[in-house]
């Protein structure tokens, strides 16, 4: 019986999921989204042309692969209809392409309000969402308060959509300046009827007799480890448990139906938004990276914070997700830097560790070692032997640390400047 691979970040997110999901996805009959919602921006460049993902799966533009949208995902239709517009698809290819779960949340136009209510309120002290309305639709989950798509096929929908929204603007009473819905109940309600179009199914019965008939599976994460809600540099996470062990809860798995586990990581560290980040650089080096990266939110366009790899918190996510497969993204963007630098461990205040401590917002000083760079273009090179000897030290040395293997290495934004070590 085949089993379910598993791929997600191991940093902040942005680490370039959706590049290397489109990578992998000949491998794969389907590909399936377990948690997160429209604050995912999971890009795809092919064909001189760029896509950016937010609810659907990254295998959409394979012909041959099925693409779920899992319980654990919180779904925006008036996102979701845009993101359909913009893939230049026709619907009869969409549908046939995607099938979303019954079970999946609708996040309403009053969440995107309460998110941004509550985000205000915080003042100094904001964590930086993304103000999709994601936290406070996982919080009417939790709450038992929530609306799932399969509710949007029965026959008093608007009831349950008003009683829903009535709360809501009641707890919007109590904060200044409540923008008026109805442009944006007008786009959400045409996202209901688009959702309508697509099959909406009990999506773990499909996944599970997938599994039975063979048929090759991989969940794709969004957000990034330590964003993870138990897990990550907590109260600065998203709302979703965005590690491996998210997988079984977010589609309606079992542990023991999980295959390999694939972490992705930038050769450097990014961060959008508030919150801790030990290597963050706020010099001239930190500048250069963004510009180089082009280090701006896919779904924000915020400019991304950067700073030197985290071992310490690399190491950390390896152990979290139980990873058996390292990718590395973004090694062309190192190109020109002289030295590089490596967080070993942490300073705090007077000693040193190696493991990732419970307030990461302490006072941590990183702990580096520098390492030669290399200043060729890499963004041609397909041969990992052909790499510059530097780059290959610099990626023996994380292997080292970490006991994992990196077996991809992303050289590019195009899905072809992709170095395979292994299969």
């Amino acid at each position: 019986m085949k089993k379910i691979d598993i791929l997600l970040g191991l940093q902040w997110g942005d680490e370039g999921k959706g590049k290397i999901v489109d990578a992998l996805t000949p491998d794969y009959d389907l590909i399936t989204r377990f948690q997160g919602g429209p604050n995912a921006g999971h890009t795809l460049e092919f064909e001189n042309k760029k896509y950016v993902l937010h609810t659907v799966p990254s295998g959409i533009f394979r012909d041959d692969t099925l693409n779920i949208i899992g319980n654990g995902v919180v779904i925006d239709p008036s996102v979701f209809i845009d993101e359909i517009k913009e893939l230049n698809l026709t619907e009869d290819v969409l549908i046939k392409r995607i099938v979303i779960s019954t079970k999946a949340h609708l996040i309403l136009p009053t969440h995107r309000l309460l998110d941004a209510a509550y985000e205000q309120a915080k003042g100094k002290s904001k964590i930086g969402s993304t103000l999709k309305g994601i936290g406070p639709a996982y919080t009417d989950k939790t709450s038992r308060n929530g609306l799932r798509v399969g509710d949007i096929l029965e026959s008093n929908f608007r009831e349950l959509y008003e009683v829903h929204k009535k709360r809501h603007l009641d707890l919007l009473a109590g904060y200044p300046g409540t923008n008026d819905l109805e442009q944006i109940e007008q786009q959400w309600f045409e996202g209901i009827e688009m959702l309508k179009k697509f099959s909406i199914v009990n999506t773990e019965y499909l996944i599970n007799n997938k599994i039975k008939e063979n048929k090759t599976i991989l969940a794709e994460g969004a957000q990034g480890t330590m964003l993870d809600l138990d897990f990550g540099s907590y109260p600065f996470v998203t709302s979703s448990n965005t590690i491996s062990a998210g997988a079984c809860s977010g589609l309606g798995i079992s542990p023991g139906a999980v295959g390999r586990i694939f972490g992705i990581f930038k050769a450097y560290c990014t961060r959008v938004g508030s919150g801790p980040f030990p290597t963050e650089l706020h010099d001239d080096t930190g500048s250069n990276l963004r510009d180089r990266g082009h280090e701006y939110g896919a779904t924000t366009g915020r400019p991304r914070r950067c700073g030197w790899i985290d071992l310490p918190a690399l190491k950390y996510s390896c152990m979290i997700n139980g990873v058996t497969s390292l990718i590395m993204t973004k090694a062309d963007v190192l190109s020109g830097f002289e030295k590089l630098n490596i967080c070993t461990a942490y300073r705090i205040k007077n000693s040193i560790t190696e493991e990732l401590p419970y307030n990461i917002a302490a006072d941590i000083d990183p702990v580096y070692i520098q390492m030669d760079g290399w200043k060729e273009d890499i963004s041609d090179i397909r041969d990992y032997d052909e790499l510059p000897q530097a780059l290959r030290n610099y990626i023996s040395y994380i292997e080292n640390e970490t006991g994992i293997p990196v077996d991809i290495i992303s050289v590019g934004p195009d899905r072809s400047e992709t170095i395979v070590r292994q299969k």
